[in-house]
């Protein structure tokens, strides 16, 4: 079974089917139109999601096919049903899945029982299609070739930091990890991602950022962490993204949000607006990354 669990079990090929088909899909949207009519899509939601939801959605329409909200705490997942039979079900009705959950171990067990295409719309460990959504960004503005600097400023412990890495240094980039102290990167991550690439240690941002070509950030305060709250603003105050940590990356550097920013907390409203942020192109990548996924899962592309 094809399913899309995460960038730690893709290729460089894989990735760059996915990139390609992502950009052909943008180029020519009236080409796939109705290409998945008739079939259906399950999204089930854990977490909170704006971003996720909304591109997979507004994709599966655009390409014919039809999408059902699927909420935990409105379904009988909340009332005890293991996460194995609730995906037996779903597969019996629908042909793909995308879940976005807490623990990626549910999604692996998801996936080893629905019988359709799963898809992780993040999870704990990884959240590869805004990774792939990324990617692709990057090679739009020029930015992903060998030997490119992309430093990641702020939490580098969680999902956003484990799949970039990955994809990055996968596709030959070099990588900077820029945190403060105390609050270190996913080492089994770090280990698999210097098997393809450079990934460099930063506890100073300036160092960190020093000549990037892309300077990314997410939030400091994941969910589900907010009584850290104190305690993170404090040690992560002094990575925020600002005009002046962006004056030592390139002059032609970009700057990328996964999204939902916190303006004034890990980037400020002026690098947000400004000339050398390209977050909103990078959102809009997630629609076009969304139909490119379902599309080769269901075998259309």
């Amino acid at each position: 079974m094809n399913n899309l669990l995460s960038i730690w079990e893709l290729s460089k090929a894989q990735i760059e089917d996915y990139l390609a088909l992502g950009a052909e899909v943008k180029k020519n949207r009236t080409k796939y139109l109705h290409v998945l009519e008739g079939k259906t899509l399950a999204m089930v939601f854990e977490k909170a999601s704006t971003r996720t939801r909304v591109s997979f959605e507004a994709g599966m329409t655009q390409l014919g096919g039809h999408g059902i909200y699927f909420d935990f705490t409105t379904s009988q997942l909340s009332r005890g049903e293991t996460i194995a039979d609730t995906s037996k079900v779903l597969g019996r009705y629908v042909d793909v899945i995308m879940a976005r959950l807490y623990k990626h171990t549910d999604l692996v067990e998801m996936a080893k029982h629905a019988g359709v295409p799963v898809i992780n719309g993040l999870t704990d460990e990884e959240h590869p299609c805004q990774v792939l959504c990324d990617l692709l960004t990057m090679r739009e503005k020029g930015k992903l070739k060998a030997g490119a600097k992309f430093a990641f400023v702020g939490d580098c412990a969680f999902n956003m930091a484990n799949s970039l890495m990955l994809g990055c240094t996968k596709m030959g980039m070099e990588v900077a990890l820029v945190y403060p102290k105390g609050y270190p990167p996913n080492i089994k991550y770090v280990k698999e991602a210097r098997k393809y690439g450079k990934v460099e240690i930063y506890n100073d941002p300036v160092q960190g950022v020093k000549d990037a070509d892309v300077v990314y950030t997410d939030v400091w305060i994941s969910m589900g962490m907010e009584d850290e709250k104190a305690e993170r603003m404090k040690a992560f105050g002094p990575f925020q993204v600002n005009d002046e940590l962006m004056k030592h990356a390139k002059k032609d550097a970009i700057f990328m949000d996964c999204l939902p920013a916190h303006r004034g907390v890990e980037v400020t409203g002026d690098v947000m607006d400004g000339k050398q942020s390209v977050v909103w192109d990078e959102a809009e990548n997630r629609l076009h990354i969304q139909k490119a996924i379902m599309l080769k899962l269901l075998g259309k592309a």
